[in-house]
């Protein structure tokens, strides 16, 4: 019997201050599935990981790879683990600091679309990317990502 390796995903919460609250950075995931939800379809960015590759560096590595640009320095702020609907496990931590949507280059994935077809197309890893109202967020966020939301504001407040 083939035993399958849990997967894991480390991502970065970008976060900024003003004086109505807090924002916080997701990312729309692309592809086709997602083309049309907003609820539940946007995340962390992040990215999955080898269990030999310490997770701090492979939220920074993926956060490189799904944004286009330089993960941000500052003090980062653990906010632990969750595990998602799927049975992935991911590890955040958030990192104040801005971010201008429009700079973000996004990576791409390709897969076989539509299905049985024989084509495969090339889809971007997160499609937009947009600075939520922590209230806004918990709305949009995948599920069991809201609790790095609960987990910031414990941080921050």
């Amino acid at each position: 019997m083939t035993v399958r390796a849990t997967r894991r995903s480390a991502g970065l919460l970008l976060f900024r201050r003003d004086g109505e609250g807090t924002e916080v950075l997701l990312g729309h995931m692309g592809g086709p599935f997602f083309a049309k939800k907003d609820a539940g379809a946007w995340t962390v960015p992040k990215g999955e990981y080898e269990p030999d590759e310490p997770a701090w560096e492979a939220a920074r590595r993926e956060f490189q790879e799904e944004l286009g640009v330089a993960p941000p320095a500052g003090r980062a702020l653990p906010l632990g683990e969750v595990t998602q609907r799927n049975g992935k496990i991911v590890t955040a931590w958030a990192v104040e600091a801005d971010l201008d949507p429009a700079t973000v280059v996004p990576g791409t994935f390709t897969m076989e679309w539509p299905p049985r077809s024989g084509r495969r197309q090339e889809f971007p890893e997160l499609d937009r990317v947009a600075w939520f109202r922590t209230d806004r967020a918990r709305e949009v966020i995948i599920t069991a990502q809201a609790a790095f939301l609960d987990r910031l504001a414990e941080h921050s407040g």
